[in-house]
């Protein structure tokens, strides 16, 4: 097997691979270097998994609810082993899908632990042990992150969890306190509520949610409430102290006031880091920030021809901001003349908790902050018939519009199968969309989608159905 390639990528995840098959279409012989998992954390250990979860307890949700609509279901239990091996079966079926594209696109998948090894080289390491040396016209890092641990608050995988442990519980915990309310923390709290366990919430800001528009994480702040999670905002976790099978959790408020809670479990979800270590950038130019891989606009480093993309270089740490990385990136080595540098307020976030997250975007305040001058409509989703028919009458359709160009400055959502309806907003912002456009599409009735042309008439004093 030749060992020279035009493109090496260090990483197998959903910018890593996506990277490597997108160098193949364009005809470069390409190769990925992988550790653990081709898909990477996204795939076997957080988006994928954790929607299988969370489907489950929806589905859970539902039954045990199933009277609203007219049908009676007694004794309802679950099988956590089950729900577990559900979701470990759905991350392993993709894994291996993931594989099979790359072998149809002939891409090499090597076994190992890649690092940079000097201009153009790349060595492979497994056991501790050089297992293999490559060389490359152009590398990628695509590394990935790891959860944040705070001094003092470490996991230990038994009491104080990080996410891979809360997706792989052998018993569900009676108790459990989520330490950050971003969109990790709040799946994992949403999941676990809906399966029983009592829920207390701890976030620093002031806000559950708070990269999101303030009046949307009020709104899922009051349902997250209704469904019986307790919601500690503007307050910080301090200790832990491990009993047997419990923990005793300190957490001071705003007001530096002391307050105990005792759960059978914690979950650390207060964000992530870079892996950038042991990749060999010590001996090149490559920068780093904060423990993130700096870049320019094309994904190129310091290091001539060494490119990152994905979570390695920073917020936001989405699955599809990495493979759109991976493609611009490929794109713009194999010179292509279509190739477009990202556009960060067009990258759609999502939070699959119970009601749905969704949007793109500036916030209200963002916008406004930014020096716009502002038109702003809503819509609720009590105003729209298949909303009600679904028994989903709770959420809020936002838009927020420029008053003098009518662009599309942000979009926000908060009910059920938002994270659907969002790319919508997302197409049209991409595509420089103006209020008039959005106005003059025929939404089909009856759906939830109808609710996106009622906020856009609302901001503009034309609203119909409320």
């Amino acid at each position: 097997m030749s060992k020279s390639f035009d493109i090496v990528v260090i990483g197998g995840g959903p910018g890593g691979y996506v990277a490597a098959i997108r160098a193949a279409q364009l005809g470069m012989k390409a190769a990925v270097v992988e550790a653990n998992h081709l898909g990477g954390i996204c795939l076997n250990w957080g988006c994928i998994p954790t929607k299988a979860l969370l489907r489950s307890s929806e589905v859970h949700h539902l039954i045990k609810h199933a009277d609203q609509f007219g049908i009676q279901v007694k004794d309802v239990s679950f099988d956590l082993k089950k729900v577990v091996e559900r979701s470990r079966g759905v991350a392993s079926q993709l894994s291996g899908g993931i594989g099979h594209l790359l072998k149809k696109n002939k891409v090499t998948v090597i076994d190992g632990w890649g690092k940079l090894a000097g201009k153009g080289k790349v060595s492979v390491e497994k056991d501790g042990k050089v297992i293999d040396e490559l060389t490359a016209k152009n590398i990628i890092i695509a590394t990935g992150a790891r959860a944040r641990v705070l001094p003092g608050l470490e996991p230990d995988g038994k009491l104080v969890w990080t996410y891979r442990e809360a997706m792989v519980p052998t018993e569900m915990p009676k108790s459990l306190l989520v330490v950050g309310s971003g969109a990790i923390g709040i799946e994992f709290a949403s999941f676990y509520r809906n399966m029983g366990a009592e829920v207390t919430v701890v976030e620093i800001a002031d806000r559950v949610l708070p990269v999101e528009d303030e009046e949307i994480s009020a709104l899922a702040h009051k349902s997250f409430v209704k469904q019986g999670m307790n919601i500690v905002t503007g307050a910080q976790v301090t200790k832990l102290d491990k009993g047997k099978n419990n923990v005793k959790v300190t957490i001071k408020d705003a007001k530096g006031k002391d307050s105990q809670v005792t759960v059978d479990r914690v979950i650390m979800a207060v964000g992530i880091v870079g892996n950038v270590e042991n990749i060999g950038l010590e001996k090149t130019k490559i920068k780093t920030d904060r423990g993130h891989i700096v870049t320019d606009q094309w994904l190129a480093t310091a290091e001539p021809n060494v490119y990152a993309i994905g979570d390695v270089t920073g917020a936001p740490w989405l699955a599809h901001k990495a493979s759109h990385e991976g493609v611009i990136c490929v794109e713009k080595i194999a010179k292509q003349k279509d190739v477009h540098p990202m556009n960060k307020s067009n990258i759609p976030g999502c939070t699959y908790c119970m009601p749905q997250v969704a949007s793109v975007g500036l916030t209200e305040a963002a916008a406004k902050e930014a020096g716009h001058k502002l038109k702003v409509g809503r819509f609720p989703f009590m105003g729209n018939g298949k909303a009600i028919a679904l028994g989903e009458p709770e959420g809020m359709v936002k838009t927020i519009w420029d008053e003098k160009t009518g662009e599309l400055l942000g979009a926000h959502m908060v009910g059920a199968e938002v994270t659907e309806m969002i790319q919508g907003y997302v197409v049209g912002k991409t595509a420089e969309l103006v209020e008039s456009d959005y106005m003059h599409t025929i939404f089909p009735h009856p759906t939830l989608s109808e609710m996106m042309h009622e906020s856009v008439l609302d901001a503009y004093g034309k609203v119909i159905h409320f």
